[in-house]
């Protein structure tokens, strides 16, 4: 059977081929019918697995408590492309970035400078890209402060790293169970139990009857 049948497209359907020397970052805002939250790891196009209720949760625990608790002179982003370099332009599942960074309505991107702490949330399919290629990467453009989420027993384990900028390479502060207490990049206090719940405010509120 044909991969254009096993997708359930017309035999001559034409795939997106890349030019000579992979794609650059600023195709992603020019390629047509790019599936949501495709990345660019190496030139190559990167398309992303359903999402799980874990990681799904997990972001939107984090992105929550990190707003919260986010200093002024920065913000929390959460699936936003950063542009590493012309082949490389990840989308990390959360971010915080330098409240300067948010320049208009219609960015669709940040730069390594930009961002203070980049964070993944582990998938089946994303095993290899978010505990080596990503941090290295991430590292490299140095981004100060990296977290890798991992689920055990349905809760969030999170593994921390620090730059080093002589070697720009990140080095392991910590492994977080339950609770993540951190002083940096600034004072961070997260129930990673509390993966479960609703952040506040999004309850609705119960209804009158109608009489």
């Amino acid at each position: 059977m044909s991969a254009a049948r096993d997708y359930g497209v017309d035999e001559d359907y034409e795939w997106v081929r890349p030019p000579q020397g992979g794609w650059a970052a600023d195709d992603l805002d020019e390629l047509p019918n790019l599936p949501p939250h495709t990345e660019l790891i190496d030139g190559s196009l990167v398309f992303v697995s359903p999402q799980t209720s874990f990681h799904m949760r997990t972001i939107r625990m984090l992105d929550s408590a990190l707003l919260d608790q986010v200093p002024d002179e920065f913000d929390v982003f959460r699936e936003f492309t950063v542009t590493l370099d012309r082949h490389n332009r990840p989308e990390p599942d959360v971010l915080v970035v330098r409240a300067e960074a948010d320049t208009g309505p219609k960015d669709t991107r940040l730069l390594p400078e930009d961002v203070i702490l980049a964070v993944e949330v582990v998938s089946e399919d994303s095993v290899a890209r978010d505990r080596e290629t990503k941090p290295r990467k991430y590292a490299a453009a140095g981004i100060p402060h990296f977290w890798r989420v991992e689920e055990n027993g349905g809760l969030p384990v999170v593994y921390v790293y620090e730059l080093d900028p002589a070697a720009r390479a990140y080095v392991p502060t910590g492994i977080h169970h339950d609770k993540l207490r951190l002083a940096v990049p600034f004072p961070i206090d997260i129930d990673l139990t509390a993966i479960n719940r609703r952040p506040p405010g999004t309850r609705p509120e119960p209804q009158e009857p109608q009489v």
